[in-house]
């Protein structure tokens, strides 16, 4: 069972990463920034399989969520946010309170600096201070870099879903990959 939500860890609420940029917790100013990175992912990827743009209130219940467990951490370089990762409900059901699903997504101009994971270090820093015991990510293929990311920090793969979703007239498979805290 988790723990009661405790705080960011010490320095977590803002950290200087790299190439300027901080990571901090997201707030209901950063919604519209949220949207625009998760909304070029609808556009031009299989990352998520949303197939139409998705209105900024679309994290907004995640970052107010104080559920222990429930994090939303932006890369803020200058004042603008370049990536958001998450960890959320996996499923609503209370058996299933010791485990949430994670994903990042960047904007084009930051993908491969390595802000993803710095984004999942902080991200996965506050969900084992909350005690959450596993968590899951579902990765569509091929993606090589976002596989690489999770293995970094600690993920394994454990199955594939094979044709489960459909976007830009093709078939995708998804895999999924699963960190148990240690």
């Amino acid at each position: 069972m988790p723990t009661p939500h405790l705080p960011p860890p010490s320095g977590a609420s803002s950290r200087a990463a790299s190439d300027g940029v901080v990571v901090r917790t997201a707030t209901a100013d950063d919604l519209t920034a949220l949207a625009d990175i998760y909304n070029e992912s609808v556009a031009h990827s299989v990352a998520t399989f949303d197939v139409h743009p998705q209105p900024a209130e679309l994290f907004a219940e995640r970052v107010a969520s104080t559920r222990p467990g429930d994090h939303v951490v932006v890369a803020d370089r200058g004042g603008r946010v370049v990536g958001v990762a998450y960890a959320a409900t996996y499923r609503p059901r209370p058996a299933y309170d010791g485990t949430r699903e994670t994903s990042v997504y960047l904007a084009p101009e930051a993908r491969g600096r390595g802000l993803g994971r710095v984004l999942y270090d902080e991200l996965l820093a506050r969900v084992d201070a909350d005690g959450i015991h596993v968590c899951l990510a579902v990765i569509a293929q091929p993606n090589a870099a976002s596989e690489a990311l999770h293995a970094a920090v600690g993920f394994e793969r454990v199955g594939t879903l094979r044709e489960v979703g459909r976007k830009f007239d093709r078939w995708v498979d998804t895999t999924w990959w699963q960190r148990v805290r240690g």
